[in-house]
């Protein structure tokens, strides 16, 4: 139930991330409003699973320079981890195109504060 919870959490960020960063946008698989769900979903499964075991590892492989920067190298991993997940969903078919690293970064940042907020709204239905 949690998942489910943060990957509708990540979506509804995803798409209001489009909305707000022009340089950040999601081309569903179809023109249809059920395809286009499904694919803001899709790719809140990628960037959860990106997320997860790449992000990971960055993290703790990139520790020494979160320490040195006092932890704004996040803003470029975050930023990287999105152009991973804009590349696998563009190998697949559909999904997240960004037009440069720069609003790659916006985007995440954009994101992260979005889907924080949402969380923040939806945290007491979670722990019930």
């Amino acid at each position: 139930m949690r998942f489910l919870l943060r990957v509708i959490i990540n979506a509804v960020a995803l798409w209001l991330t489009t909305l707000i960063v022009s340089g950040v946008s999601v081309h569903p698989y179809a023109d249809d409003t059920t395809a286009t769900v499904l694919t803001y979903l899709l790719i809140a499964v990628i960037f959860g699973v990106v997320n997860a075991i790449v992000g990971t590892v960055i993290r703790v492989v990139a520790f020494p320079l979160y320490v040195l920067t006092l932890g704004l190298i996040s803003f470029i991993v975050n930023g990287l981890l999105l152009l991973i997940v804009a590349w696998i969903s563009d190998a697949m078919g559909f999904g997240l195109h960004i037009d440069g690293f720069w609003w790659g970064v916006l985007g995440a940042l954009v994101l992260g504060i979005i889907a924080w907020l949402i969380g923040l709204v939806l945290r007491p239905l979670s722990r019930s």
